[in-house]
């Protein structure tokens, strides 16, 4: 079992000075991670979405962290594949600059940035974001593995360049996909890469999930394959706030959960108002199952059907209270078919003194506790 951090750098209440505040603390924590034993950090790449993540340039943030750590691995989850985000050659050259620098340390995640606030932004086609991200993944592949990059496919030509510089890890750092649904799942093991599940609803089906990555693993052919390096690790979210006080890690967690769920749901559409996830309240659970009602209700008022992941975010069964509370929901998603276990922690709302405590009671307690068994 591994263990890793993910940074979103969300922002309730924004301003300048608090944003500006907030991603000092996310390099306090990732800093803090190495020194508590953590074996990789993660940082995500969003743009525009006020609230819900203020990290957008993630490679400036894992270069800087990179440059105050030594042995922790550094991980793009994700970068925004479609071209118009990050054109392939690009993605290739700084990545590899990153590992070289880090002493291949670099791992590199690959997704679709697909809310129209991001794709408005860039002008990324919507409808094309799967296909350019499955496309950006071969040329990268390719990029890293010869010596002059030609390429032609079905949306972009690439006349032969070299592509420098090349990658510390040979051949190259490994590569993963962004996956929340069955169809991403069996992309990711026919492409021969790693699968980041990054959904809230935890074990059960979390289980249901691997067996799908499993089966599509077992029937592929190799024929779609973006490289010959094959990485089969199956990362998972594990959102925790771990206090000596059960009761306060539960608020803390549980209320950063609804803010989570909230703005990230304000840019999807009918989830909910971010000043209302702000808001604290008396009772947070019962907070964040009215939060899951407006949503069905929202989408019913728009003929949009209701599935399990439509309210996935709001599930409240997750790694909140003691150490030993943590230990066994780890235990669960171990038994669930985890390669490893990706901490949220810093979610909108959750203090940094929170943050920090939390790290420090995985470090010393829970992580140990899997490294003896």
């Amino acid at each position: 079992m591994k263990f890793s951090v993910i940074f979103e750098a969300q922002l309730a209440d924004p301003t300048v000075e608090r944003e500006h505040q907030v991603i000092r603390d996310c390099v306090e924590q990732a800093v803090f991670a190495e020194e508590m034993g953590f074996d990789r950090i993660w940082a995500v790449e969003h743009h525009s979405l006020r609230w819900y993540a203020h990290m957008s340039a993630p490679e400036i943030f894992l270069t800087f962290v990179a440059a105050r750590t030594k042995t922790i691995r550094i991980g793009h989850g994700v970068v925004c594949m479609p071209f118009n985000f990050n054109h392939p050659v690009r993605v290739a050259e700084r990545a590899a600059m990153l590992d070289l620098l880090s002493g291949g340390r670099l791992d590199l995640g690959a997704g679709r940035g697909g809310t129209r606030q991001e794709t408005s932004l860039c002008g990324v086609d919507p409808d094309r974001t799967t296909q350019e991200v499955e496309e950006a993944l071969r040329i990268i592949g390719k990029a890293w593995q010869e010596d002059e990059l030609e390429y032609h496919g079905e949306l972009i030509d690439i006349d032969p360049h070299p592509i420098l510089p090349r990658p510390r890890q040979h051949p190259h750092p490994p590569l993963f996909l962004a996956c929340s649904r069955a169809e991403t799942l069996v992309q990711a093991a026919e492409l021969g890469i790693g699968a980041l599940v990054m959904g809230f609803a935890g074990p059960g089906p979390i289980a249901a999930m691997r067996e799908a990555y499993d089966a599509a693993i077992a029937a592929r052919d190799g024929g779609r394959f973006v490289s010959t390096a094959v990485n089969d690790h199956f990362s998972v979210l594990c959102p925790t706030i771990v206090l000596d006080d059960r009761a306060e890690a539960q608020r803390i967690g549980i209320r950063g959960q609804r803010f989570f769920a909230q703005s990230i749901g304000h840019w999807y559409g009918g989830a909910g108002i971010p000043d209302e996830a702000v808001t604290e309240g008396a009772d947070e659970a019962a907070e964040l199952r009215r939060a899951a009602e407006q949503v069905v209700a929202r989408l019913h008022e728009q003929d949009i059907p209701v599935r399990p992941t439509s309210t996935a975010t709001f599930n409240a069964d997750h790694a909140y209270g003691t150490a030993d509370d943590a230990i066994a929901y780890v235990e669960r998603l171990g038994a669930a078919g985890a390669d490893e276990v990706m901490c949220l922690i810093q979610m909108g709302t959750v203090p940094q003194e929170a943050c920090m405590e939390t790290l420090r009671q995985w470090g010393e307690k829970v992580i140990p506790h899997f490294r003896a068994a």
